[in-house]
């Protein structure tokens, strides 16, 4: 820039926006060889620390090990309760139709409820259902249906598929009833007994198909080669407690910080407290569209951080607040000490 107050582009020189022509002098720096030397240095410190110490995951969480736990705290109502249990109970929710996967609307399927809303704009159902469930068929009856060599419960699930909804309802509302009074015996389901037709057999099925493992395969099967979705087994899951008491057992609540915490005595994602912080205020935490809340914020906050060079006065403070002399003090104690033109910028 010359010493007039136009700039090489002809525009006015302005303060908050334009910097004065570097007159100093320049050191060479290899990029190349700085990024190769950091690349080593990380790699080896990585497979250092990986033989040390091993990977940081717990095992998996599956159908098997849900309904196979001895017993669990039940992080809603405080009191222990078997795997077997909890299962059954929300195997009832899934056939009839009240889970939370049941009534969560799309991707997964319809409802009259708006879901998460932002103002007048109901986001949850602009894309529409494009992963169809539906738990009755695909949680419950679907994998019963596989196994052709038990004619009990294949007649069960023809007795319920058979029956008007009414009757279905009126089974599965007194079953739901007997459930929770549910106990296990000698490591087996014991429900007390009541009018509510084939569902004890079919309930009782799934557990057993649970127990062993195969509904776990049964959730994954796919027209793939390579069975990677595991959204059925995943959802099926998180609509029992169990998940829930291990999330709040490794502080991953979401009223814990969750997305900042990792499982075990690990680090986790420090970068994500700006996220997890909205979720700690009352009025966005305890609102059914925190979600939806947070997404907005944090997409403002985003547009606003690209708009500050554009901001005048704010675009300005760290040339005023002079902090870029503390990033590079040692650049200007040199440049100072041999009488180059460092201070011709501030």
């Amino acid at each position: 820039m010359s010493a007039t107050t136009v700039d090489n582009a002809g525009r006015p020189f302005k303060a908050d926006r334009d910097v004065a022509e570097w007159k100093g002098a320049y050191t060479p720096y290899d990029l190349v060889k700085e990024f190769l030397i950091a690349l080593v240095v990380v790699t080896l410190l990585i497979i250092g620390l990986a033989v040390l110490f091993g990977s940081p995951d717990d095992t998996p969480v599956t159908v098997k090990s849900w309904s196979t736990t001895s017993a669990f705290t039940n992080p809603d109502t405080g009191a222990n309760s078997p795997g077997q249990v909890d299962f059954a109970q929300t195997a009832i929710t899934e056939l009839d139709g009240t889970s939370g996967t049941a009534t969560y609307g799309p991707p997964y399927n319809t409802t009259t409820d708006p879901g998460p809303k932002l103002g007048p704009l109901g986001l949850q159902h602009w894309a529409g259902v494009h992963h169809p469930i539906n738990t009755s068929e695909d949680f419950v009856l679907g994998p019963l249906s596989t196994l052709t060599g038990n004619p009990q419960i294949q007649s069960a699930v023809t007795e319920y598929r058979n029956a008007s909804p009414d009757q279905q309802a009126n089974w599965n509302s007194a079953y739901e009833d007997a459930v929770a009074k549910a106990t296990l015996v000698d490591g087996k389901l014991v429900v007390p007994s009541g009018d509510y037709g084939p569902v004890g057999t079919i309930i009782s099925g799934l557990t057993s198909m649970a127990t062993s493992g195969a509904l776990d395969g049964s959730l994954l099967s796919s027209r793939q080669f390579y069975g990677t979705d595991y959204t059925k087994p995943l959802l099926f899951i998180a609509d029992g407690a169990y998940l829930n008491s291990l999330a709040q057992a490794q502080h991953l609540g979401g009223d814990q910080w969750g997305m900042m915490n990792e499982t075990g005595s690990y680090p986790g994602q420090a970068w994500l407290w700006l996220y997890t912080l909205w979720y700690q205020v009352p009025a966005i935490g305890n609102s059914s569209n925190a979600d939806v809340y947070v997404f907005a914020i944090m997409i403002g906050l985003t547009i606003l951080l690209a708009l500050v060079p554009m901001i005048p006065g704010l675009r300005s403070i760290p040339r005023w607040s002079r902090v870029y002399r503390i990033i590079w003090r040692n650049y200007y104690r040199e440049a100072e000490r041999v009488g180059g033109s460092g201070a011709g910028t501030t």
